[in-house]
C-alpha cells in the first residue's frame, strides 16, 4: 500500500493547527479501502476522536475538505463510520507507476547473517520433510539478500552416530560388496535401502523375541494388561540391552569413536555415497551453499565454553558431575549441558557450534531453519547465548517450521515409508508434462525446450505449493493439486508471466514511449499498479518475518491481477497508440515483478508453457 508523505504531513499539520494535537505520526494509520466502497486508501479516526471532542462525520469531513483543498491528487472522498476512504486521481497512480523502477536494489538492513538449512542425516536420502527446509532457507537467504543483508549460506552435516551404524551394519551384513554404481541406483537411495533394510531386520528380529519365555516373563512382571502396549515401550531397552543387532550397531559406534581404520573407512565410503547423492538432489533443485560444517567435527565443541561458564557462574555441577543450567528467568527450566560422564549432549555441540560459526563469519545474527519438534531446543539455546554475553545473541533466529504430510498420512523414514526428494520431483515434472500433452499446448515447441518447460513448471508448482504456506502451519502436501493450472499454484503465476512474453513477440514494433500520453487509466489497470507498487513493501515484509509465503502469495495476487486485466482490456488491440504502449509496459513491469517474486523462491519462469 502507498502512502505519499505529503498525505501524513498534511493530515498532521491539519490536526495540529486545527486542535492542537502534537505528535500524531505514530497514532496516522492507514489501511487499503475494502473493496466494498470508492477509495484507494483508508484514514483511520477512531484515534482523534476523543482529543478532538467530535464525532467521525464531522471529523471525516473536515479532514476530506483539507486533503481536496491541498493536495490535486485527492478525488474525492467518503466517510463510513470510524474511516476516512480516499480516493486518488488516476495520475497519482500513473506518475507513480512511470518512476517505479523494478531493478531497484533495497538495502532495508545491510548486516550479516547466517542461514542454516538442510542438516540431514547420512543414513538416508531426502525427502520431502527435508524438501520443504531446504526450500524455506534457500528462499529465505534469497529474501534477506535481496532485502540488503550479506547472507553466507551453509548446513552441519548430520555425520555420525547410531542411525549412520546401522546402515553400514546393514551394507556389511547384507550388501555383497555391491555398490551404487555397479547396480545402478541413485548413491544417497543405495545407502537409505540399508537403513530401512536394518530396521526390517531388528524388527523380524524383536517380533522372534516377543515369543520367547524370556519376554513373557517381562510381560507378566511389568503388570501391564496389553501386551502390544508393553512391547511397544519395551523397544528401546530390547535394542540397548538384548538385541544381537543392536549391540553390533552400538559395537561399530564406539569403534567409530575410538577412530577404528576399518570402520573409519567405511564410514567415509558411505558418506561419500550419501554426499554424492545430496549433491545431485541439491543441484536440480537450484540450491547451493557457501559453507559446510560436519557434526563429526563438531560433536565435541562447547566443552571449553561450559568450562569457562563454570567458573564465571552462568553453569553449575550437580552432585554426580553433569553441569547444568538455571533458565527460569527465560521462562524455560534447568537445562542438562554436560552429562556425569562428561561427554557431550546436542546442546554442548550447538554451543560449541554457534560460537565456532561467529568466529569463521563474524555474522551479526544467525536463522537456525528447523522443524517446530524442536521449538524448546532453540529456546533454551538462544537463552544460553545470552547469559554467555555473546554479542550476537539477540540476533539469533529459530526459523520453526510444522511438519508436512502426504494425502496418505505421515511419512516414516524407518520403514521405507517416506517419499524421496527426487521422486517428489520425478513425479511433479510428470503430472506436468501430462497435463501439458493433454492441453496440446507444447505441439509446436522443440522436444528440448518442451523437457526445460515440464522442468520448470513441476519444480515451479512443487516450490511455490510448499512456500505459499506459513512457515509455522504444517500443511498436507498433493503433487496433483500443486500443478492446477486454475488453483492458487506457481503454473497459474508462471502462465501470467507467459502471457507477457507473448504479447512482447507480437509488440516489437511498438513504440514503448507513446504511453506518456496515456493518462486516463481503466480501474483494472489502476488495480494492477497498485500492487506492482507493493513489492518492496512485501519484499521488506517477508524479510523482517522470514517469511516466504508472503512473497509467493504477492506473485499469486499479481497474476491474478494481471490474468484479469489480459481478459478484460483490449491490450494489442486497444485504439489508442498511447493506450497499447502504456499496457505493454504495464505487462512488461508486471512480467518483471513476477520474474523477480520467483526468483526469490528459487522459481524459473518458462518463456512458453
Amino acid at each position: 500500500m502507498i502512502i505519499p508523505n505529503n498525505l501524513k504531513d498534511t493530515i498532521s499539520s491539519f490536526l495540529l493547527d486545527n486542535y492542537s494535537i502534537h505528535d500524531v505520526e505514530d497514532k496516522l494509520l492507514f489501511n487499503e479501502t475494502r473493496k466494498e466502497f470508492e477509495g484507494d486508501i483508508t484514514f483511520v479516526l477512531f484515534p482523534f476522536l476523543k482529543a478532538t471532542k467530535t464525532n467521525p462525520q464531522v471529523l471525516g469531513e473536515s479532514i476530506g475538505e483539507h486533503l481536496m483543498k491541498n493536495l490535486d491528487y485527492v478525488e474525492s472522498f467518503n466517510i463510513v463510520k470510524g474511516f476516512l476512504n480516499l480516493k486518488f486521481q488516476d495520475t497519482f497512480w500513473l506518475e507513480a507507476f512511470r518512476s517505479f523502477d523494478t531493478e531497484e536494489n533495497y538495502t532495508f538492513d545491510d548486516s550479516t547473517i547466517l542461514v542454516e538449512f538442510s542438516s540431514p542425516n547420512t543414513n538416508k536420502p531426502l525427502h520431502l520433510g527435508h524438501v520443504r527446509n531446504i526450500l524455506l532457507g534457500w528462499s529465505t537467504a534469497q529474501i534477506l539478500q535481496a532485502a540488503g543483508r550479506k547472507v553466507i549460506k551453509t548446513q552441519i552435516i548430520n555425520d555420525r552416530g547410531i542411525a549412520i551404524c546401522k546402515s553400514m551394519l546393514a551394507w556389511t551384513l547384507f550388501g555383497n560388496e555391491a555398490t551404487p554404481q555397479n547396480i545402478g541406483k541413485k548413491p544417497d537411495h543405495f545407502v537409505g535401502d540399508y537403513y530401512v533394510k536394518f530396521e526390517q531386520e531388528f524388527k523380524n528380529e524383536y517380533e522372534s523375541w516377543q515369543i520367547s519365555d524370556e519376554a513373557n516373563t517381562l510381560f507378566e512382571e511389568s503388570e501391564k494388561q496389553d501386551k502390544s502396549v508393553f512391547f511397544k515401550s519395551y523397544k528401546n531397552t530390547y535394542f540397548n540391552e538384548k538385541s544381537a543387532l543392536g549391540k553390533q550397531a552400538k559395537s561399530l559406534l564406539l569403534k567409530w569413536e575410538a577412530n577404528d581404520p576399518d570402520t573409519r573407512k567405511l564410514w567415509e565410503k558411505m558418506n561419500g555415497w550419501v554426499y554424492e547423492g545430496f549433491e545431485e538432489t541439491y543441484k536440480r533443485l537450484k540450491v547451493e551453499f557457501d559453507s559446510y560444517y560436519y557434526e563429526s567435527d563438531t560433536y565435541k565443541l562447547g566443552k571449553d565454553i561450559i568450562e569457562g561458564g563454570l567458573a564465571s557462574g552462568v553453569f553449575y555441577k550437580k552432585d554426580d558431575g553433569s553441569v547444568w543450567i538455571d533458565l527460569e528467568d527465560a521462562g524455560l527450566d534447568h537445562k542438562l549441558v554436560l552429562r556425569s560422564d562428561g561427554t557431550s549432549v546436542y546442546m554442548t555441540q550447538d554451543i560449541g557450534t554457534a560460537q565456532l560459526r561467529y568466529q569463521d563469519t563474524r555474522a551479526d545474527g544467525m536463522v537456525y531453519v528447523v522443524a517446530d519438534e524442536q521449538n524448546y531446543h532453540f529456546q533454551a539455546l538462544f537463552a544460553i547465548m545470552k547469559k554467555l554475553g555473546e554479542s550476537y545473541s539477540d540476533h539469533l533466529h529459530h526459523l520453526s517450521y510444522g511438519m508436512v504430510d502426504l494425502t496418505t498420512g505421515k511419512m516414516k523414514s524407518r520403514e521405507g515409508k517416506v517419499v524421496d526428494a527426487d521422486d517428489l520431483m520425478n513425479d511433479v515434472i510428470s503430472t506436468a508434462k501430462q497435463n501439458a500433452i493433454e492441453r496440446g499446448e507444447t505441439e509446436s515447441i522443440s522436444l528440448e525446450e518442451r523437457e526445460q518447460i515440464y522442468e520448470k513448471v513441476g519444480l515451479g508448482a512443487l516450490k511455490f505449493f510448499i512456500l505459499k504456506v506459513n512457515p509455522k502451519k504444517r500443511m498436507v502436501f498433493d503433487p496433483n493439486d500443486s500443478v492446477d493450472m486454475q488453483g492458487t499454484t506457481g503454473p497459474y503465476v508462471q502462465n501470467a508471466y507467459v502471457r507477457v512474453q507473448s504479447i512482447n513477440r507480437k509488440a516489437a514494433s511498438i513504440t514503448i514511449e507513446n504511453e506518456k500520453g496515456y493518462n486516463k487509466a481503466e480501474e483494472i489497470e489502476i488495480e494492477l499498479i497498485k500492487r506492482l507498487l507493493e513489492y518492496p513493501e512485501k519484499l521488506k515484509k517477508a524479510a523482517e518475518d522470514y517469511d516466504p509465503s508472503i512473497i509467493a502469495m504477492y506473485c499469486y495476487d499479481v497474476a491474478k491481477v494481471y490474468h484479469k486485466f489480459y481478459n478484460d482490456v483490449r491490450i494489442l488491440g486497444a485504439e489508442e497508440d498511447s493506450a497499447k504502449a502504456f499496457r505493454v509496459l504495464l505487462g512488461d513491469k508486471t512480467a518483471r515483478i513476477l520474474r523477480k517474486g520467483f526468483n526469490l523462491l528459487g522459481i524459473e519462469m518458462p518463456e512458453r508453457m
